[in-house]
């Protein structure tokens, strides 16, 4: 068959779809990862379930797959529609029953690695995933019912994939899970990963190696020292906080207060000083007051993250918080996080004004226009900010590395000039 998967959601669900679409190719079919494609005969659609807005994007994505399968009912062998993930995980008989048009549901038991996976990604960079699961007990979130309980993939086994990858010409490995720290524990009864970026860092071959989805509490020192030994781990770490107020870390259940977080932040600037800090932060929480909220936005304008994101709280089904019910309106909620982003672009321009004049050390993820698209080590694909590039050279190539003079700062973009 002509299969094409469409992926949802986050990097998890990426390298999910790419193990799927491994195992496809080695049964003879022809695979691509294209939302605009029309040549092909299957669609399977890997949906996300994590938050509201995810759940209707699953939802609105699974509903025009149907008008693309229906409209092909007069061809000659017909169209198959295939839903997957962490919707499906969740909600398996409610769909079913709704959309009796999808001819198979399966739910997220098809994650296992695979060497050799085709990656839909650009080449250059790769999501090299750690671990499945979570042992968290955050009171807002569903992962742990839809991906059960933590589960560490050996280290050989992580660095044997490494390393495969950077023989097909990946120059950068995002080291990713549900949850990095945790990483070991169950596997070899302590936290390993510290030891698993050494051994990446010295045996994959990676130019760039990036950390996401580390967790706050007990962040391991041994991961720190191999982020500030190795010159091929990125200064880069991404560390959702979800809030600073210790009664809503607290009921939010992340094992963390203010004090525990504004000690871990000290000892990253302490270790690592040149390092950019990406966080994600919650508002709207069953119970944030106003207080608690000047409380987090007076801590963002402290803190200075490099990065930051901002969630609306979303109740979801079979989570501690849901009995909390969800009193903050949703206006309520779009005001809040449209001022915490606010306070943020300043400081995020604030940061690319300081760059204005100096060189870095550039990969060059695309070209689009009259730009060569560039990113810094401090700045992950996808999410951060990129450098513009004018004034091209013939020869370079996506995935090369450039050193590019920066001439000019944007609230959440660079602009800048190749320079030998």
């Amino acid at each position: 068959m002509r299969i094409n998967i469409i992926t949802l959601g986050c990097s998890k669900n990426t390298v999910d779809s790419e193990n799927l679409a491994a195992r496809l190719t080695a049964e003879g079919h022809s695979v691509c990862f294209d939302s605009n494609a029309t040549n092909f005969d299957t669609v399977v659609i890997n949906t996300c379930g994590f938050i509201g807005d995810a759940k209707e994007e699953s939802i609105n994505t699974i509903l025009e797959a149907i008008r693309w399968k229906n409209a092909g009912q007069g061809c000659k062998n017909g169209r198959r529609l295939i839903v997957c993930g962490c919707l499906v995980e969740r909600y398996r008989k409610e769909l079913e029953a709704e959309m009796p048009e999808v001819d198979e549901w399966y739910g997220v038991d098809f994650s296992e690695a695979t060497l050799g996976r085709p990656l839909s990604t650009p080449k250059h960079y790769a999501y090299l995933k750690i671990a499945e699961g979570c042992n968290r007990s955050c009171s807002y979130c569903a992962i742990p019912l839809i991906r059960g309980a933590h589960r560490s993939r050996p280290i050989d086994d992580i660095v044997a994939e490494a390393k495969a990858l950077v023989a097909k010409e990946v120059k950068e490995l995002i080291v990713i899970s549900q949850d990095t720290t945790w990483y070991g524990l169950d596997l070899y009864h302590r936290r390993a990963l510290g030891e698993l970026l050494d051994r990446l860092a010295t045996e994959s071959g990676a130019p760039w190696i990036r950390l996401h989805y580390t967790y706050p509490a007990s962040f391991p020192d041994d991961a720190i020292a191999a982020i500030a030994r190795h010159p091929n781990i990125c200064n880069y770490i991404d560390i959702p906080l979800q809030h600073i107020n210790s009664n809503v870390l607290r009921s939010m259940q992340r094992g963390i207060d203010r004090e525990g977080t504004l000690a871990l932040l000290e000892k990253f600037r302490t270790a690592l000083p040149d390092a950019a800090i990406r966080t994600t932060l919650i508002v709207g929480y069953p119970g944030e007051t106003e207080a608690e909220f000047e409380e987090l936005k007076e801590f963002v304008r402290q803190a200075r993250f490099d990065r930051m994101g901002c969630f609306a709280y979303s109740p979801e089904e079979g989570t501690p918080a849901e009995s909390l019910g969800d009193p903050v309106p949703d206006e309520e909620k779009q005001r809040r996080v449209s001022e915490l982003m606010a306070v943020q672009e300043a400081i995020s321009l604030e940061k690319n004004q300081a760059k204005v004049g100096r060189t870095y050390r550039c990969i060059v993820d695309r070209r689009e226009g009259d730009y060569l698209v560039c990113r810094t080590e401090y700045d992950s694909p996808e999410v951060d900010d990129e450098v513009l590039v004018t004034g091209q050279r013939r020869g370079v190539r996506t995935g090369d590395f450039v050193n590019v003079h920066i001439t000019q700062a944007l609230e959440n973009d660079l602009m800048g000039e190749l320079v030998e």
